[in-house]
């Protein structure tokens, strides 16, 4: 898929999984006609079926399904790099380097949100090749959830399979380290934790995932 196609089914699948704020309804709009605006395809498909799922839904009824997927167990966890490290100092270490990656893109976090959220990930991936570059690291994270919200029957796994199918085919590195992830799952750290990273950004990881929405500044789909 082309960059600029591409740009857009990453903007639009971050607005598709952040949590729903008091303008959820004009955002889902928004994703409506960026959508129409891509060429026919599965990444197309699958946004546009995430969409109307969502606005079949009542606003309360999307923020209580949201909290109920992402929010309630780590099992779909949107915070991607909590797959591949577990809570240990590694992951301090992977946050510190995501956070130095929206500074230079000139994008700031919403307070309290972490680097790894996979939709600000997104929106960092819809302005930025570096950020494109950071969400193909982070693939096997993401076709792990992918695979669990298409199990668990959720709404949220087309825009999650629109990520994937524009990323393109999976390398065999990348197939490997998926197939590990759901043998072992997340590693864990014992000893030592204290410190692994800038208390800033460990000390929400440790808490798990909260259900707060992602606002990157500047934030809308791309198109």
């Amino acid at each position: 898929m082309r960059g600029s196609a591409a740009a857009r089914v990453f903007g639009c699948a971050s607005v598709l999984l952040s949590y729903p704020g008091p303008d959820f309804p004009g955002d889902l709009a928004a994703v409506g006609r960026a959508v129409d605006e891509l060429p026919p395809g599965a990444a197309r498909t699958h946004l546009t079926a995430t969409r109307s799922w969502l606005t079949s839904l009542a606003p309360a009824e999307v923020a209580s399904v949201y909290v109920d997927t992402f929010d309630l167990g780590r099992r779909h966890a949107l915070h991607l790099t909590y797959h591949t490290h577990g809570d240990t100092r590694e992951r301090g270490l992977a946050l510190a380097d995501l956070a130095g990656a929206y500074r230079e893109a000139g994008l700031i976090l919403a307070p309290g949100e972490l680097p790894d959220h996979l939709p600000a990930l997104l929106e960092l991936a819809a302005v930025s090749k570096v950020g494109v570059a950071i969400v193909a690291a982070q693939r096997p994270s993401i076709e792990l959830l992918r695979t669990g919200l298409e199990e668990a029957g959720s709404g949220f796994a087309g825009a999650m399979a629109a990520v994937v199918d524009t990323m393109g085919p999976a390398s065999r590195a990348q197939r490997a380290a998926l197939a590990l992830l759901r043998a072992s799952g997340p590693p864990t750290e014992s000893v030592g934790l204290e410190p692994f990273g800038p208390p800033e950004l460990v000390a929400p990881s440790l808490a798990g995932p909260a259900p707060v929405p992602v606002q990157l500044r500047p934030r809308e789909p791309a198109r």
